[in-house]
């Protein structure tokens, strides 16, 4: 399936921050942004993955527009900064 615009969300089973934080993540994109496609990828499971996309530590959020990486969030991950950098290309690709 080609992911061309979706957000990855790294993580793995021992992330904290991460049980809290997924839910909001996917909550925000099924609201505000619904053609964009939510891939969970699990750090200890898909590390092939991570090292594709050098990703070191979690949660790591990679936000793609058309197959491209656009934004990357690591760590201490903000809803409001998140969704502000969605907004722009969102509204560019989807509403007309």
């Amino acid at each position: 399936m080609k992911q061309e615009n979706c957000l990855k969300y790294f993580s793995h089973d021992a992330c904290s921050v991460c049980k809290v934080l997924f839910p909001k993540v996917k909550q925000l994109l099924e609201e505000d942004f619904p053609m964009m496609e939510l891939i969970f990828i699990d750090l200890e499971k898909r590390p092939e993955e991570a090292a594709r996309h050098q990703v070191f530590t979690a949660p790591t959020l990679l936000v793609f527009f058309e197959g491209k990486e656009y934004y990357r969030f690591a760590r201490n991950v903000s809803l409001p900064q998140l969704k502000t950098a969605i907004e722009r290309p969102y509204q560019l690709l989807f509403q007309p």
